[in-house]
């Protein structure tokens, strides 16, 4: 079989809504090449820079690389169009996509599904949370939270900054009295996560189907009984009060939520929100605090930002 390849050069900030857009042309494979990926290797690495060559990191676009693919059939010119007329729309909602570059050609067969895998190995996240890919080996440290994930191509597997900062949130806020309710939950790392925190009982949240399927997956392979995975869109099918409620998403769609958190947690509860570009941070601490909240913290990685506040 052979497959036709778009790339997509686009600015960071577009970077998921290009991702969402694939998703929805029913693509096949997805790859995302961001040199911050690359970047914050080299800074945990850096008593090994002299082995190094950092000219490496000006070889990358400055911006996001996507990858998609489609098989060559039928449906596959239509599914192009449909990709580069949603990404030209982008710029209606606000988001820059500076000069988005798309290129498409046709690529011979391949195990795509082997050749992503090639580059996912275990990598640690703050000072005890591991995730590892499930067909890997790892030895665990002392203390070590092991997530073992099987992501999918096109699924998320947490090396995001936007990730990072909902772990460390979570890490600060989950007790064994804790409900937590895990928005957007994707590949469903931080609801396993809140369930190895010791949370009381988690519920993941996604309007995706191929999410659930993966999540759900996840949630198995790391054995999280308390953990339930459904499908709603945003605070939908929610069936009990949570004391945390975290959402990795976008700031727009966090906005949209925020006037609702009230109907699922009470006073004293607990919004972590990331998947935030930092210059959109002040517009989500605002609509929290016109809504009740008193933000507990805010915190920056690279061109993200997110923030933990609590229902007053």
């Amino acid at each position: 079989m052979n497959w036709i390849e778009i790339v997509i050069k686009t600015t960071y900030e577009a970077k998921e809504a290009v991702t969402n857009i694939l998703h929805e042309a029913m693509v096949s494979g997805l790859v995302i090449e961001d040199p911050n990926d690359v970047i914050n290797i080299l800074k945990e690495e850096q008593d090994r820079w002299d082995y190094l060559d950092e000219d490496l990191i000006q070889d990358y676009y400055d911006g996001v690389v996507i990858k998609g693919y489609f098989e060559n059939d039928k449906d596959s010119a239509e599914k192009i169009d449909y990709v580069k007329e949603q990404i030209n729309m982008l710029p209606r909602y606000d988001l820059d996509i500076g000069m988005t570059e798309i290129e498409i050609q046709d690529i011979e067969d391949r195990d795509w599904n082997s050749e992503w895998k090639k580059n996912f190995k275990p990598f640690r996240l703050g000072d005890k949370v591991v995730i590892k890919p499930s067909w890997e080996e790892y030895v665990p440290c002392e203390g070590d939270i092991i997530i073992e994930i099987d992501p999918g191509a096109a699924f998320g597997t947490g090396s995001h900054e936007t990730t990072s900062i909902c772990i460390e949130q979570l890490e600060k806020h989950i007790n064994s009295t804790k409900r937590v309710l895990d928005i957007g939950t994707g590949s469903g790392i931080l609801g396993i996560l809140a369930s190895k925190l010791g949370a009381l009982q988690v519920l993941g949240i996604d309007i995706d189907d191929d999410s659930i399927r993966v999540a759900k997956e996840n949630v198995r392979i790391n054995g999280c009984n308390n953990v339930d995975i459904r499908k709603g869109n945003l605070l939908e099918n929610v069936d009990y009060p949570a004391d945390i409620v975290v959402a990795n998403i976008t700031a727009d769609i966090i906005i949209r939520m925020i006037s609702e958190l009230h109907t699922v947690m009470g006073s004293g509860g607990v919004f972590i929100g990331s998947g935030i570009l930092s210059k959109k941070l002040d517009v989500v601490e605002e609509a929290l605090t016109n809504n009740g909240f008193a933000i507990l913290e805010k915190t920056y990685k690279g061109e993200w930002a997110g923030l933990s506040a609590r229902l007053v």
